[in-house]
């Protein structure tokens, strides 16, 4: 077994993840992408990073869609497996259970934030990271438009995963 599957087996040991983690909710696991770049701050001001590949796509879908009168926020990019970590500690810490907290996160090693082609977005109006932004004009836009950058929306309703429905949660894919 890599240093890396050993990392994330003794970090969800830590978090009290299942082990039939992957099998339950069908994830494949996502290494730490080493060759990143800076793409622009998200709505925070924070500065984000992501691979290559998105580096080059994101500006060119987000441009293509104000061209079409459609304003794409940033809301995060590439996250590591610690920061994940950190976030469902949080949430363990405010009382949530970890079962509840996975089916609206995936446990680190399983994010798709680590391979640096995952992108968080809003809209102007719109609060970050909730089905509202299914609503806006902007998702009507991504639904139609996304793939033509080779992004798509990772946890449609009723995803194969068991994950909670993420309209906001759009991953580049090569063909």
């Amino acid at each position: 077994m890599n240093e890396f599957k050993k990392l994330i087996e003794s970090t969800h040991r830590g978090l009290g993840v299942p082990e039939d983690y992957q099998e339950k909710y069908s994830l494949t696991l996502q290494y730490e992408e080493i060759d990143l770049v800076e793409i622009e701050n998200d709505i925070y001001g924070r500065p984000q990073k992501a691979a290559r590949v998105v580096a080059e796509a994101w500006p060119q879908m987000k441009a293509q869609a104000a061209r079409e009168g459609v304003v794409l926020n940033l809301v995060s990019a590439f996250r590591s497996v610690d920061k994940q970590a950190e976030i469902i500690k949080r949430k363990i810490n405010s009382g949530a259970r970890i079962e509840e907290i996975l089916q609206e996160c995936a446990a680190p090693g399983y994010s798709e934030h680590h391979s640096g082609r995952a992108l968080d977005l809003t809209t102007s109006g719109c609060e970050p990271l909730t089905e509202a932004f299914d609503k806006t004009e902007a998702f009507t836009w991504l639904q139609d438009n996304a793939n033509l950058f080779s992004f798509g929306l990772s946890y449609p309703k009723g995803n194969k995963c068991g994950i909670a429905y993420e309209p906001w949660h759009w991953a580049f894919n090569e063909s």
